[in-house]
């Protein structure tokens, strides 16, 4: 399989998990506008994730400008992501049918979690099978971003059932450090 098909499944895999988020939006009875206020936790869990997938799906895209082949393997690693991915739909609507309650805080954490071991896994995957002149190793480094990232999942899981707010805080944290698409993979790829 080229890689191209790779990404291409991925992209559709990832624009199916937004349409099943986005279905969770059932509209409200009433006909004023106050009758939005009731939505507003599944508003903001909608944005959270939408964001959060939008950030995988920009970073998946560089990460494979690196690449130059997959393989079988690769090819699992990239289904695992998918998979856990494929979770936030549900883990979503109940954190956000339950106005930000803990349980459902801290299974957004788990499900947050296991995607960044996923896109780990993924990672060192395919630096293991690259060409010895490909650019990911060398642009991946020490890879200090995922390697916090799913620290601050683990962190946020358990103050989730105590402090679920400090936990949504910390998931928006770790948003923050990846919104930008890793640049090292871009100036690796540009030169």
């Amino acid at each position: 399989m080229s890689k191209g098909r790779l990404e291409a499944f991925s992209d559709g895999v990832l624009a199916i998990v937004i349409t099943i988020m986005v279905l969770e939006f059932v509209p409200p009875h009433g006909t004023e506008f106050s009758d939005l206020l009731d939505l507003a936790p599944v508003f903001l869990a909608y944005v959270l994730s939408f964001a959060n997938l939008a950030i995988w799906w920009n970073n998946h895209h560089h990460l494979f400008q690196a690449v130059r082949v997959v393989d079988g393997r690769v090819l699992w690693a990239n289904m695992l992501l998918l998979f856990c991915l494929s979770l936030l739909p549900f883990a979503t609507a109940w954190m956000g049918d339950a106005t930000f309650a803990g349980p459902p805080v801290a299974l957004y954490g788990i499900v947050l979690l296991a995607a960044a071991a996923a896109y780990f896994i993924l990672v060192r995957t395919l630096i293991a099978i690259q060409p010895d002149d490909a650019p990911l190793a060398a642009a991946i480094g020490r890879d200090t971003k995922g390697k916090v990232s799913p620290a601050l999942y683990a962190i946020a899981i358990p103050i989730a059932l105590v402090a679920p707010y400090a936990s949504l805080a910390l998931y928006v944290t770790v948003s923050a450090i990846w919104i930008v698409p890793d640049t090292r993979i871009e100036r690796r790829v540009g030169r």
